[in-house]
């Protein structure tokens, strides 16, 4: 469940002493992040008020809603690979209904500036969004 999902993402930062550890482990889940295809890389597809560029594609195979996505900036890069662990394979009604309060427990938002914040926000926004879209394809 994403419940699940999220308490491993906690976890897996609480090994983590200090926040510039943690930020090297963003930026590691980053440079993981499975590589979005060039043709999902357009202008529908990008963040609107995420201070770098992120490009967001959805599908929905079988019951399950599936992510990728690429930023410009290696930092939202690791957010969005946070966030699509915690969504992608899960149902529409999942992720619209989901309560993402990982990134409270994290700490995450006060570790990002204002902009950065907004952009996280932004992302989760376009992740539900596309999960209610595709629930009635």
């Amino acid at each position: 469940t994403i419940k699940d999902i999220q308490a491993g993402i906690i976890g897996d930062f609480e090994i983590f002493d200090d926040w510039i550890q943690k930020y090297e482990y963003l930026i590691e889940l980053g440079k993981e992040l499975a590589p979005i295809a060039e043709k999902h890389k357009i202008e529908e597809n990008l963040v609107k008020g995420c201070q770098s560029r992120v490009w967001l594609h959805a599908e929905r195979q079988d019951e399950k809603i599936i992510y990728t996505a690429d930023s410009d900036a290696i930092m939202t890069k690791g957010i969005i690979a946070i966030l699509i662990r915690a969504l992608s394979n899960q149902t529409a009604e999942e992720i619209v209904s989901a309560d993402l309060n990982f990134i409270d427990d994290l700490g995450l938002k006060e570790q990002l500036s204002v902009t950065r914040a907004n952009g996280l926000f932004s992302m989760i926004k376009k992740m539900k969004l596309y999960a209610l879209v595709l629930k009635n394809e």
